[in-house]
């Protein structure tokens, strides 16, 4: 059926705003349009109404438009525009969740498109073969396909799927270590992106999987450009293009529709914005901007829609990630129990939460698992190098070396020349080597160096602090000094209590000898006994695990040639190391 002459415009103006992407208007004049009785939307006005639904919230709509205009492609023998419309299903009920239904109309898409000449709309599905031949681990079939749909993209002179195509051809060679190759062609698919030539979609979706893969290979230097760039875009005024206002005397006419209560109000006008955000999140915490980005995390949870809860997960677990090192131990435990419901793993976070909180055991066994059930650590390189790094700082608060350098060597291994990898491997490097009552300053230099190009400022304070052991073992007490100075000063301006409470007490105490061979750390044990904290007490203020509390007091005891607690407490008192109550 046709749409009648007189009620044309309204459909007419609904195209038009789709052109100009003013998505909340075009989805209230298509709505209105279909629940007419007098119209009867075709297969091209019911897919436009289907991505009107998406852009502005409504998921489930959308997926009913779609299966719609698929029928209706159908029975008028649009073999191609059902094929399209059926991978578009495929890829709505995969963000869902709901993979048996994904899997249905990806093989629909696939009859209905396996019969025609090479065509734009095989694109998706030669995409969809290079995700599938990656998963699957063979490379070869990966590649095919990533060509295969480049080709494809280049006769349909397409800007958007030509970037793309080159997106996805990127993503084949980074999966399999073809590190500049890949880099080269996704500087080349942003080229499009950044300078505003492509689509809604097209840029939204480049963004997303642009900044994805930047994080998965380490590649800060392109993840924090990038991800400037995306929120600019992003805090474009979608909505400058608002519903048509009510026109008087038209009150009941599609010329001039309005909100209705059977018209729901767009839910958003950019459901980009929220997976872009949760990268703004990452870059921000790693430039430790902690509070802003912890409001930003927030806001990505309330931006987000119902098919991408997995940015909800990840908003939860970098703001818990920030509380921890901030010590607010709670409201971490508390961030990582979200994302965890949210079907994240909440790992490492959640592992060097329980070593703050003195659960040695509880954090060794977290990162164990983690390690084992990574999927395909070749992936996500940052996430198995957090998971290693995580791993060492445990296993050394332990006394694992043996574990420790185990990590250690592993984290060397996958950090292929990567700055931000190799910043966190000469770190590792480092601290194990102090651990081994070895050279350290080499690897701990090389790690400041990186941090400080990479201006991740937590991590640059964290290596200070070692630097500063390093050198208090060298006999260097100046220089110890200086670093912790400059690590107290960045902990303060982060708001990182404990590890700020931490350096002033090492540079404190280093004002004077200490007595009875004690070390700074032993001084800090002990005075924390003197004042009646227990081994768990004194593991959560000095973010150590028990077992390394238990360690410092046997030393403590043979150093001062005490046998009790109340001894070494009264020694504590005679040599200042605390206070006499008043």
């Amino acid at each position: 059926m046709a749409v009648p002459v007189d009620e044309a415009p309204a459909v007419e103006r609904a195209r038009d705003a789709a052109a100009r992407e003013s998505w909340a208007e075009a989805y209230v004049l298509l709505r209105e349009a279909d629940l007419h009785p007098s119209v009867a939307l075709g297969p091209d006005d019911l897919d436009l109404l289907a991505d009107a639904a998406w852009w502005t919230g409504h998921v489930d709509e959308s997926v009913a438009a779609r299966l719609r205009a698929h029928a209706a492609y159908v029975a008028a023998g649009d073999h191609r525009g059902a094929g399209q419309v059926a991978w578009w299903l495929y890829f709505e009920y995969r963000c869902l969740g709901r993979h048996a239904a994904a899997a249905g109309w990806l093989h629909r898409s696939r009859h209905h498109l396996e019969g025609e000449p090479d065509c734009p709309e095989q694109c998706f599905l030669a995409w969809t073969d290079a995700e599938e031949a990656q998963e699957h681990h063979d490379p070869e079939r990966a590649l095919a396909a990533a060509r295969r749909m480049e080709r494809l993209a280049r006769d349909s002179g397409d800007p958007g799927m030509i970037a793309l195509s080159r997106q996805a051809h990127a993503a084949v060679l980074l999966a399999n270590g073809r590190r500049a190759e890949g880099l080269a062609l996704l500087d080349d698919a942003m080229c499009a992106v950044t300078a505003g030539e492509l689509s809604g979609m097209f840029t939204g979706w480049l963004f997303c999987l642009a900044l994805t893969q930047c994080m998965e290979v380490a590649d800060f230097g392109r993840a924090v450009e990038w991800t400037d760039a995306a929120m600019a875009w992003c805090e474009v005024p979608w909505s400058q293009h608002t519903r048509p206002a009510r026109t008087p005397g038209t009150a009941n006419s599609l010329a001039a529709p309005a909100l209705t209560p059977e018209t729901p109000e767009p839910a958003t006008d950019n459901p980009f914005r929220g997976l872009c955000r949760i990268h703004h999140v990452e870059v921000l915490d790693l430039l430790g901007v902690w509070a802003l980005a912890e409001a930003e995390a927030e806001r990505v949870c309330a931006e987000v829609l119902v098919d991408s809860l997995e940015a909800a997960a990840g908003a939860h677990y970098a703001a818990g990630e920030i509380r921890r090192r901030q010590g607010r131990l709670g409201a971490a435990a508390v961030s990582y129990a979200h994302a965890h419901e949210l079907g994240r793993l909440p790992q490492p976070g959640l592992a060097l939460l329980r070593l703050a909180q003195g659960k040695a055991d509880a954090a060794v066994a977290g990162l164990k698992l983690a390690l084992a059930c990574q999927s395909d650590p070749q992936h996500d390189v940052l996430g198995r190098a957090r998971l290693l790094a995580a791993r060492t700082e445990v296993a050394l608060a332990v006394g694992d070396l043996d574990g420790a350098a185990e990590a250690v060597a592993e984290l060397e291994g996958v950090s292929g020349g990567a700055p931000l990898l190799s910043a966190m491997a000469d770190t590792a490097r480092g601290a194990l080597a102090l651990a081994r009552h070895e050279p350290a300053q080499r690897p701990l230099r090389r790690a400041l160096a990186g941090w400080l190009e990479l201006r991740v400022p937590y991590e640059a304070a964290q290596v200070r602090m070692l630097l500063a052991a390093a050198d208090r073992a060298a006999g260097d007490e100046e220089a110890a000094r200086l670093e912790l100075a400059a690590a107290r000063a960045t902990f303060e301006r982060l708001g990182a209590v404990p590890d700020a409470r931490r350096a002033a007490a090492l540079l404190t105490e280093r004002r004077r000898p200490l007595p009875g061979g004690l070390t700074g750390r032993e001084a800090e044990v002990l005075r924390l006994v003197a004042e009646g904290g227990t081994n768990r007490d004194i593991a959560q203020a000095l973010v150590i695990s028990e077992h390394t509390v238990a360690r410092h007091l046997n030393n403590i005891f043979a150093k001062l040639d005490v046998t009790s607690r109340t001894a070494a407490t009264a020694y504590a008192f005679a040599h200042g190391l605390v206070r006499t109550p008043a």
